[in-house]
């Protein structure tokens, strides 16, 4: 019997996990990456702390909160803290893996259930914890959600390989594609049971696409459960929210509805131009650490000098990173964006008479993984004829410059796509962006109409560029889309730590952090969207 049957073995033994753990494991020092001691350590003075707060709050809504991977558990606990100060009744489910791609032996997976059960410990009585591996699921699933299981297995594989193509004949990805549909089964089995049994008000759940956490999102719309999701982008102190929809959709209508019919002002026009600039000049801005370029703006004749490009007009690809959750069942009439570039490039291929610059997605670089949108555009072509640029993730380009000279964009569902037609050029989205369909891009829904599209465009580049209302259109939403999309939160999830320092849960609670976060923290709860 080799090391890891063993584990399985004494996994299964009824107190095994248990004794072994009391014994031997609990006071050591972890050396599994999944580590909770510091969560430990702090939560009994957090809690402390919360508890005039709790005492003082109306009573609120009864709110199931899910949270898996440890780093997602770490913040979720704090902000249970902060929802419970406010009245609310939580409980924080919470399911103990660190890797969501491996099969981990059943003890080891059962002693970070027993280490995630005494790090949150410290939270009774304000938060009721429980753990998704002790409850009981339902014996079957309704079709839809099994058909949800399905869709998100496949989503969590294109994830985790960073690619669409996921090949059920390789031994590797169907393996992978196995053990997702065998934890999301059991997810959904288990919230749907416990859903049915507790009827929470609302369900609190980061991204609410992938992995488990889409299960979970998928349960509670299936129920009917009101559902809030979150994600974060560069900027700390800030959050993205949704409700009812997955966050990694960007589904803004509410925003469009409520915002965009209101006028721009010549601060919000300056604000949003510092943010353009700083993108363009290479530079961070706000307070964020993130470079969205590496080279600043070398100017538009010294782009087209580097390129070798001539006065033939330009068209321009702006592709995302291959895998992203954000590009995850965001087709339209593409069975995949790798289909839509493929096509894309061999139509201009045979267009000479106009030049296509392909920009790869500067991200490309943070997952080495994943398959290079420039290389989908090669695999494409015979040969690269010398009309068709490729601009890889590294090349010292500026993508701010190649808006200045393209006459028309093409996009998936980058947000340069705005940009673009910020900039009055015509844009033709291809993907399900939350920008489509703003008035301000071309939008096909077949690749009947894509092609018309682009043929429309080709044919007449200066009837196409953007009238005065459609850029100020562009300019409306990319201001609310920047600035009014993302809400201010005090503890973004890669810094949890930093920040917690700064915004302890008595400063959030106090005066001071409520002045700022009370909203936030309300529509987590599942309050309507407002703004000041």
């Amino acid at each position: 019997m080799n090391k890891t049957s063993l584990r399985n073995f004494l996994g299964e033994l009824p107190l095994a996990a248990e004794l072994d753990w009391s014994l031997r494991q609990k006071n050591r020092a972890r050396k599994d990456h999944y580590n909770l001691d510091r969560l430990q350590k702090s939560l009994p003075a957090a809690v402390a702390k919360t508890i005039p707060f709790v005492n003082n709050a109306k009573p609120g809504k009864n709110i199931l909160f899910f949270a898996t991977l440890h780093y997602w558990i770490e913040q979720s606990a704090y902000i249970s803290l902060v929802l419970a100060g406010q009245g609310h009744k939580v409980t924080l489910m919470t399911l103990p893996y660190s890797e969501w791609h491996k099969q981990m032996d059943k003890l080891t997976q059962r002693q970070r259930a027993l280490h995630t059960r005494d790090a949150l410990a410290s939270l009774s009585p304000l938060v009721a914890h429980v753990s998704m591996l002790d409850l009981k699921p339902v014996s079957v699933l309704p079709s839809q959600l099994q058909s949800d299981v399905e869709e998100i297995s496949l989503w969590d594989a294109q994830y985790t390989l960073m690619r669409e193509e996921v090949d059920m004949d390789d031994a590797g990805d169907r393996a992978l594609y196995n053990l997702r549909i065998q934890r999301n089964t059991f997810a959904a089995r288990v919230a749907l049971d416990w859903m049915q049994a507790h009827k929470p008000d609302a369900v609190l759940v980061p991204n609410g696409l992938i992995l488990e956490m889409g299960i979970v999102f998928r349960v509670a719309r299936y129920l009917g459960i009101q559902v809030i999701t979150y994600e974060f982008n560069d900027q700390r102190e800030q959050i993205w929210l949704a409700q009812d929809s997955s966050i990694m959709r960007q589904e803004t209508d509410y925003l469009v509805k409520a915002r965009c019919s209101q006028p721009m002002t010549d601060d919000m026009y300056q604000r949003l131009a510092d943010l353009e600039n700083a993108r363009r000049g290479a530079r961070v801005w706000g307070k964020s650490k993130r470079l969205w370029q590496y080279i600043s703006s070398q100017g538009a004749e010294n782009t087209r000098k580097a390129l070798g490009l001539d006065s033939r007009p330009v068209v321009m690809i702006a592709a995302n990173v291959l895998g992203d959750s954000l590009t995850l069942g965001r087709n339209v009439f593409a069975e995949s964006m790798s289909e839509w570039m493929t096509r894309t490039v061999q139509f201009f291929a045979h267009r000479p008479e106009v030049q296509l610059v392909i920009r790869v997605h500067p991200g490309e670089t943070l997952v080495p993984k994943a398959r290079s949108m420039g290389q989908v555009a090669r695999d494409a072509l015979t040969g690269q004829p010398d009309h068709i640029h490729i601009i890889g993730a590294t090349d010292k380009i500026n993508t701010y410059d190649l808006i200045e000279i393209a006459d028309l964009g093409l996009v998936y569902t980058t947000t340069v796509g705005v940009e673009t037609a910020m900039n009055g050029r015509p844009v033709i989205a291809c993907g399900d962006t939350h920008y489509r369909k703003r008035g301000f891009t071309i939008d096909p829904s077949s690749w009947d109409e894509y092609f018309a599209a682009v043929e429309s465009v080709l044919a007449d580049f200066e009837g196409h560029r953007l009238t005065e209302e459609q850029t100020a259109l562009a300019w409306n939403y990319g201001y609310r889309f920047f600035f009014e999309y993302p809400r201010p939160f005090p503890w973004r999830l890669m810094n949890f730590w930093d920040d917690l320092d700064v915004w302890p849960i008595e400063r959030v609670l106090g005066d001071e952090g409520m002045s700022q976060f009370s909203d936030t923290f309300g529509f987590l709860a599942g309050k309507p969207f407002t703004w000041k």
